[in-house]
């Protein structure tokens, strides 16, 4: 059995190596030149972590993770103004929570390939699909080049996150599945010093109204960044000729000295892209089915991308793997389905209600985001938040 794989993120590096170790030969397509360094800091909790245990991902994963002891909401003078203790926030999520570079899961997963068998699993990077013919028979990918290729499989998985190519193929327009949750997001890393120092072990959020900077404290001396913002170019459709650094140095500049530090430092084209869901009625069409953010995407918000993405993708190889003939893959997709969308829908659920929230639109907001962060401490409370936070994953 043979697969092709778009997209050599965490959901499609997990899911190739599973396939591998199952017996399937897998072609991994990824458009971009080389592993990407760019991404933010994310916390890994909630299936992910059983699915990782499960298949001996789990130590790496350990191994690459930052301490992280609060999470504390400051003031444009450096003042803390509220604090979620970390320790409390794992036991919210079941007593394991790992905070992790996306880039840091993804060389995980690239590393985990060594596992499976020589020749098994081709990773070619540069590799930009530009058409795919599916049916109930089988799935034939174009590769734009250099060099072109065509690469027939009996199975198309599309990997390939919230803006795939494969979907767009497939199943039509991005418009249709695509649902922005009224904000952007942007994310960096600079070499700092000075600041690695002084945060270190902390992760610092502005507690500010309709944009927020974060940042935490990295090896070699380095500062992870991450803002989130309101932009009213977007709902207008008038963006501009801005560069993205541009952009994010109106948005955020005079948010403390620490945050214009930052800005000073920020390369030209950083991580800069809509916060959104990908919202569809299925994930298969033929020989073809879309995993991770490519059809379920959850939005950062929901805090869980990460998780889910090696979650989905070994439950897909599982159901895969016992597979002997072609004709077993169909049903083998509808089930995959009918056993992950409950999950995927519920980590959605999650991420709307954190929208609302997430950057505080007013005063009033943001005063009761503060009494929230500080009443975690509270019996009872604690849950009610828990649960607000990450949804039924809470056992």
């Amino acid at each position: 059995m043979k697969a092709v794989i778009a997209g050599a993120g965490i959901a499609g590096l997990v899911a190739a190596r599973q396939l591998g170790l199952a017996g399937w030969d897998v072609e991994l397509l990824e458009k971009s030149g080389g592993p990407r360094p760019e991404g933010y800091m994310m916390d890994f909790f909630g299936p992910g972590v059983e699915a990782a245990e499960r298949i001996g991902l789990y130590p790496q994963l350990a191994a690459a993770a930052y301490r992280v002891g609060s999470v504390d909401y400051v003031d444009a003078t450096g003042r803390t103004t509220s604090r979620l203790d970390y320790d409390q926030f794992a036991r919210f999520a079941g007593g394991k929570l790992l905070s992790l570079l996306r880039p840091d899961i993804e060389q995980a997963a690239l590393a985990a390939l060594d596992d499976v068998p020589s020749g098994r699993v081709k990773i070619r990077y540069g590799a930009a699909v530009s058409s795919v013919r599916s049916t109930d028979d089988g799935a034939c990918v174009s590769v734009a080049g250099p060099p072109e290729a065509t690469v027939a499989a009996d199975l198309l998985i599309g990997a390939d996150g919230i803006h795939s190519d494969v979907r767009a193929q497939v199943f039509g327009p991005q418009s249709e599945y695509l649902r922005p949750l009224g904000m952007r997001a942007a994310a960096f890393i600079v070499t700092e010093p000075a600041l690695n120092a002084q945060f270190r072990n902390r992760f610092i959020l502005t507690d500010t109204i309709d944009r927020m900077a974060g940042l935490y404290s990295l090896r070699s001396n380095k500062v992870a960044v991450f803002l989130a913002y309101r932009d009213a170019s977007e709902a207008s459709g008038r963006r501009g000729n801005q560069s993205p650094r541009e952009r994010l140095r109106r948005e955020f500049t005079g948010l403390g000295p620490t945050t214009d530090r930052l800005l000073a430092l920020c390369p030209e084209y950083p991580y800069d892209d809509v916060v959104a869901q990908i919202v569809m009625p299925r994930w298969q069409k033929g020989r073809t089915v879309l995993l991770g953010d490519a059809g379920g995407a959850v939005s950062l918000l929901a805090g869980q991308g990460g998780s889910l993405a090696i979650a989905g993708a070994a439950l897909l190889a599982d159901i895969l793997a016992p597979i002997r003939s072609a004709e077993e893959i169909n049903p083998a997709l509808a089930e995959f389905e009918r056993r992950w969308r409950p999950v995927v829908e519920e980590a959605q659920a999650a991420g709307r209600r954190a929208a609302s929230t997430f950057l505080p639109a007013n005063r009033t907001k943001q005063l009761l985001r503060r009494w929230i962060i500080r009443a975690t401490h509270l019996p009872g409370i604690e849950q009610l938040v828990a649960r607000r936070i990450v949804g039924s994953t809470l056992r």
